[in-house]
């Protein structure tokens, strides 16, 4: 017997917090001609180009992507799809979901050798359960959960389909 799914967040309203959130962005950064929007592999990448195809909608501004890449179990060593060219820019880091914040955490480690204008952090879902001094600066939904659930976001290609918890 297969267990059902508790949806979360559908696809319609995961769309509306994903616009909500991209003029959060903009409004947070109203004077920034350019951002850096610094996807965690797999879909914070995700996130990340769907929100830079809203914010460029919506404001003027350049919106630099990249993947930010590394095991999540083991956080050695942790790879950029760009080389440098961080200094006094906004990179915004960008996950699903956050459970203890340590993936958070580790994303901000290339970027300190580099002295940023501002580091931010964005989550489709946040879990109350961080175990590291890490807070996300934009949240789609901030959620309660105990710590024997997981929350799972589907993709489907290039979209992001729904959330549920396991």
């Amino acid at each position: 017997m297969t267990k059902e799914k508790r949806y979360i967040l559908q696809s319609d309203i995961i769309e509306k917090k994903l616009s909500r959130l991209a003029l959060e962005i903009i409004e947070n950064n109203i004077d920034e001609k350019e951002l850096v929007f610094a996807g965690i592999e797999e879909k914070g990448v995700l996130l990340a180009k769907k929100l830079q195809k809203i914010v460029k909608k919506f404001a003027d501004v350049k919106v630099e992507l990249l993947t930010i890449k590394f095991d999540k179990a083991k956080p050695r060593e942790i790879e950029l799809s760009a080389k440098g060219g961080f200094d006094n820019k906004v990179v915004i880091i960008m996950d699903d979901v956050t459970n203890s914040g340590r993936t958070l955490l580790y994303a901000i480690k290339p970027f300190l050798e580099f002295h940023p204008k501002k580091i931010q952090t964005l989550v489709l879902v946040e879990r109350s359960h961080t175990q590291f001094p890490i807070s996300a600066n934009y949240k789609g939904l901030s959620l309660a959960t105990t710590l024997q659930e997981h929350i799972i976001v589907e993709a489907t290609g290039d979209n992001i389909t729904g959330a549920y918890l396991a």
